[in-house]
């Protein structure tokens, strides 16, 4: 397995919208594994594939306490949604910094498991939160996307501050974009 690079806003390919998997095969397979290896060092509870410059509908979530319960949802779609909930979200894509988002409160998603089997499941509390957020990225949206412009350029400044105070390691090189 490989730790994958993990896009950090305001990169621009994080705002790609991903594209339907079609091919269920052992490229898929070690992509999963290595996106939950990526999301467990991080640390972190979900990732969607765009966050490591995937562009393909795919996300990774374990909202369990022990890390024991690994779900992969892909080509998701939200059936219904109902209530709604007021949390604190992060993101490994906007490191270090949290902010109160507003989501539904529960959720059914339909989407196929890593073999391509469909199934539906009802998610509540802080799963629907973690999948709503991830299916975000898989729309090229951020949370930051839900905060007022003048939150989301402090974050910006922010996050370009904390980057030039750390020095280059071959995990911070910088990624052309093209």
């Amino acid at each position: 397995m490989a730790r994958l690079e993990i896009l950090e806003f305001p990169d621009p390919r994080l705002r790609t919208k991903a594209q339907p998997v079609e091919q269920f095969d052992a490229a898929l397979g070690q992509l999963i594994d290595d996106m939950f290896e990526t999301m467990y060092e991080a640390p972190g509870i979900g990732l969607a594939a765009t966050q490591v410059n995937v562009h393909r509908r795919l996300l990774v979530m374990d909202v369990s306490e022990n890390k024991g319960q690994p779900l992969v949802f892909i080509n998701p779609q939200i059936l219904t949604s109902d209530g709604v909930e007021i949390s604190e979200e992060g993101c490994l894509s906007v490191p270090q910094i949290f902010e109160e988002v507003q989501r539904a409160e529960r959720v059914r998603v339909r989407a196929q498991d890593r073999h391509g089997k469909v199934f539906e499941q009802d998610l509540d509390g802080l799963a629907a939160v973690c999948l709503q957020h991830e299916m975000d990225h898989l729309e090229g949206k951020l949370f930051v996307d839900y905060l007022s412009s003048l939150k989301r350029d402090r974050i910006r400044r922010k996050l370009d501050k904390s980057r030039r105070a750390q020095p280059l390691s071959s995990s911070r090189i910088p990624t052309p974009v093209a």
